[in-house]
């Protein structure tokens, strides 16, 4: 039996328009299987069972891959990432996972609504803030992927500290932030596997792994 914290890993893949869940599990799962254990399902009722209270020692953290474009979380799926997360557990979203932002509440819990994206591309990101925490260890990288843009919400106090160049234009490719007692963090790359490639992108992965699931 494993004795590494184990990690809830939301997606889609019978019903992912766009973002199969498998592909990105398996890089996810060579990216954090060191320190973690990844349990993936599409089952959204794991987002209503995160509000009960054994759930903050069940799951170090909750990580979003969701493709739920086209779809609403329920009422009660959405109070249980709320609960979980206010309560002290962390929260990674990666590129599709912003999809959550259906539901008003989640919106603000991540930070950002998702606006649209040019084609696909190869884009350059680099850091936004000099010696960022979760910068360490991370140099400037090139990879193709899709480049999301996004509409803040304004009363999410949030540090953007990565960005991507497009069209001679600096756009946010990752940030950080709290929600009551826990930590939340999006990073913006991860449109299929090839995205989770480059060594610098895979270290940012872990930092910000390593930061959610920090508690206190």
């Amino acid at each position: 039996m494993s004795t590494k914290p184990q990690v809830l890993l939301v997606g889609d893949q019978t019903d992912a328009p766009w973002h199969p869940l498998e592909p990105a599990q398996r890089q996810l799962e060579s990216i954090l299987g060191q320190e973690y254990e990844l349990v993936g399902t599409e089952d959204y009722e794991s987002f209503a069972k995160l509000g009960q209270e054994n759930q903050l020692e069940a799951y170090r953290f909750c990580l979003s891959y969701t493709d739920c474009w086209n779809r609403s979380l329920t009422r009660e799926q959405t109070a249980g990432i709320l609960r979980y997360v206010a309560g002290g557990g962390g929260l990674l979203v990666i590129h599709n996972g912003v999809s959550l932002h259906n539901n008003y509440e989640l919106l603000q819990v991540i930070g950002a609504k998702f606006t649209g994206h040019p084609p696909y591309q190869s884009l350059t990101y680099s850091a936004s803030i000099a010696d960022h925490p979760l910068l360490e260890g991370v140099e400037s990288f090139t990879v193709d992927e899709e480049p999301y843009m996004f509409e803040f919400d304004l009363f999410t106090k949030k540090t953007v500290f990565l960005e991507y160049e497009y069209e001679g234009r600096k756009y946010p490719a990752a940030w950080e932030s709290s929600y009551g007692l826990g930590k939340v963090v999006y990073l913006q790359p991860g449109h299929h596997a090839p995205s989770f490639e480059p060594v610098s992108y895979r270290r940012l992965v872990l930092n910000s792994a390593r930061y959610v699931a920090e508690r206190g």
